[in-house]
């Protein structure tokens, strides 16, 4: 039984200072570390993570989501070209609509690299898994700008457009997974909002990049001449980017919550996880797994409604020039690379559940209002329009990277994550801009959007219901984590007030 849960435990203000000003679900975790150990915590009980090797760890992993989303932001600011080119013969909506299609299919095969890369995570290690994924994201990005046009080798173009969206998306299944898990492992409790927030930095940073490029070359060049050779240009800058992502993989350690392996406590969920990991997985840890698809989903929906589906809605449906919708959505992406790690350091201090509940309800409230001055004439209403949905995205960017490994312990993290996160993107995420422009196109509302986000902000609400607050809170199956000697002797002290305290609470002397 937890200190909170005692029939009369004492009062905050009768506890020792430091225990007081710790967080509730801290000290309902760490109390419950300590009566299982029977003694409050030693040197050997607190991991401390040198910074340099955090440094690399977080930069590494964050260069892998760069890379990723650099190929979205390409990918989505050419939807329009890449249909020219690879379905000609179509009209010019069917041209969007088959280009998002192939753009979808990679979220097909993403849940299939979870799968695998997940469970092999758990067992060979993370590093070497992230390393694997790196290589095969470059290939099937560097590959899609050497693809001839239709107009060369005829139905074979599409066919392999569609084969490299699908060792992206393979790639990907694994590296999302991967990359958070690494980073939540190596970050200090206290800042694991912060520092995880840098994966999804990296994020808007490689779209932004991408989308950066896309409006360069569209300023720069004809249209004939994208068609012709422009289009390939960002593609095949991923292979040089791949080869430096690489090389600082190889170059990690193994995260620490792996190097340990699991304390006492976990050590038969790993033993019977090597058998049969998946099926415990969906067994034993439904709910997380629920959970983790509720928040995904709201992320996601969000995430490729704005980068995916807002470049391509204002040029198809609101008929505006590309270059003004490519510079719109930039300035979206731009301020969330601002915003995104103060809110990640935000959620360290009040915590991730209202972070995602205050968000979601402003997503219902404000979804409408947003595409209503998206949709208006003049330069500020849609940009302001952009604003509010960005700075929503980032509320639930921010502390997903941190939220989500919490949810799992370290024996099934991995591929927890790898069955929960893509699952929940290939189902919701991916589909979005396919299924909102058809939508669109079926009703002939150009608020279907908007409706689309309040569903996702509805599911995301309940979903916060029963979401654990994890800020602070060690992961589960793995050693308190410090950055410095001084934090960890101020715990070492800190659990012997504890550990005193809840002696005294159950009458143990």
């Amino acid at each position: 039984m937890d200190l909170e849960e005692q029939p009369n435990p004492p009062s905050k203000g009768n506890l020792p200072k430091s225990v007081a000003k710790l967080p509730q679900q801290v000290r309902e975790e760490l109390t419950r570390r300590l009566r299982r150990n029977k003694r409050a915590f030693r040197e050997e009980d607190v991991q401390v993570v040198e910074p340099p090797l955090l440094r690399r760890a977080v930069g590494a992993s964050a260069l892998g989501n760069c890379m990723e989303w650099f190929d979205f932001g390409v990918y989505s600011y050419l939807a329009a070209t890449i249909g020219k080119v690879f379905f000609p013969g179509a009209s010019p909506a069917a041209q969007v609509i088959s280009s998002f299609a192939t753009f979808a299919a990679a979220f097909v095969v993403r849940p299939l690299g979870g799968l695998i890369f997940g469970p092999l995570g758990d067992r060979v290690g993370r590093q070497k898994v992230l390393a694997t994924t790196m290589i095969m994201m470059a290939v099937g990005t560097f590959a899609i700008g050497l693809i001839p046009s239709y107009g060369t080798i005829g139905i074979a173009a599409p066919i392999l457009l569609l084969l490299a969206r699908m060792v992206q998306g393979f790639s990907t299944g694994g590296e999302y997974g991967g990359a958070t898990t690494f980073v939540a492992e190596y970050s200090p409790d206290r800042r694991r909002g912060f520092l995880s927030s840098w994966l999804d930095f990296g994020t808007f940073t490689g779209y932004a990049l991408g989308s950066a490029l896309v409006t360069v070359l569209n300023l720069l060049l004809t249209d004939a001449e994208m068609l012709s050779w422009g289009w390939r240009i960002p593609f095949l800058i991923a292979g040089p980017l791949g080869v430096i992502g690489l090389y600082m993989r190889l170059k990690l350690e193994e995260s620490p919550a792996f190097q340990q392996q699991l304390d006492e406590h976990e050590k038969s969920l790993a033993q019977e996880s090597a058998g049969s990991e998946l099926r415990s997985i969906v067994k034993d840890h439904w709910r997380p797994l629920l959970i983790c698809m509720g928040l995904v989903l709201l992320y996601n929906v969000t995430n490729y409604m704005v980068t995916g589906f807002l470049p391509t809605y204002q040029t198809e449906t609101l008929h505006r020039s590309s270059s003004s919708a490519d510079v719109l959505v930039l300035i979206g992406m731009v301020w969330i690379v601002l915003l995104i790690t103060f809110l990640g350091r935000f959620s360290d201090r009040v915590g991730r559940r209202p972070l995602y509940g205050v968000a979601a309800a402003a997503m219902i409230v404000l979804a409408v209002p947003s595409f209503l001055l998206i949709k208006a004439e003049g330069t500020w209403a849609p940009i302001f329009g952009v604003l509010i949905l960005s700075t929503l995205l980032g509320c639930f960017a921010a502390p997903s990277a941190a939220t989500l490994p919490a949810l799992f312990p370290t024996a099934v993290r991995y591929a927890a994550m790898g069955i929960g996160f893509n699952f929940a993107v290939a189902a919701f995420g991916g589909t979005t801009p396919l299924v909102t422009e058809a939508l669109v196109s079926v009703t002939g509302d150009d608020l279907m959007p908007a409706y689309y986000l309040m569903l996702a902000g509805v599911i995301g609400l309940v979903t916060v219901k029963f979401l654990p607050e994890s800020a602070q809170v060690p992961l589960n199956g793995s050693q308190p984590m410090v950055g410095s000697r001084e934090e960890q002797r101020e715990l070492i002290s800190t659990s012997t007030d504890l550990y005193r305290v809840s002696r005294e609470t159950t009458g143990v002397r």
